[in-house]
């Protein structure tokens, strides 16, 4: 991960979902303080993320870095799987 330029968004989140070739869908969760209710809240975002050797497979903890536009929903790319569910 050393060679990519250092402006590249990086996330780490599960795959949910791996039916699509070469493709993976990752749930990326970040916790936040509510504004108003002062209590910590989960919020959840799915990311389409290019996997182009098929490797993931559901439940696994990959990390992903920003690409350029791959497929109309595609902008993310699968750097590494941290755990593997296996």
């Amino acid at each position: 991960m050393s060679n990519l330029p250092p402006n590249r968004k990086v996330r780490t989140g599960e795959v949910v979902s791996s039916k699509m070739d070469k493709t993976v869908v990752v749930k990326i969760e970040r916790k936040i303080l509510h504004p108003v209710f002062r209590k910590i809240i989960k919020k959840t975002k799915k990311l389409y993320a290019h996997d182009g050797d098929n490797s993931c497979k559901v439940g696994d903890t990959v990390q992903v870095v920003e690409t350029r536009p791959l497929s109309k929903s595609k902008r993310w790319k699968v750097v590494s799987i941290l755990e593997s569910n296996r």
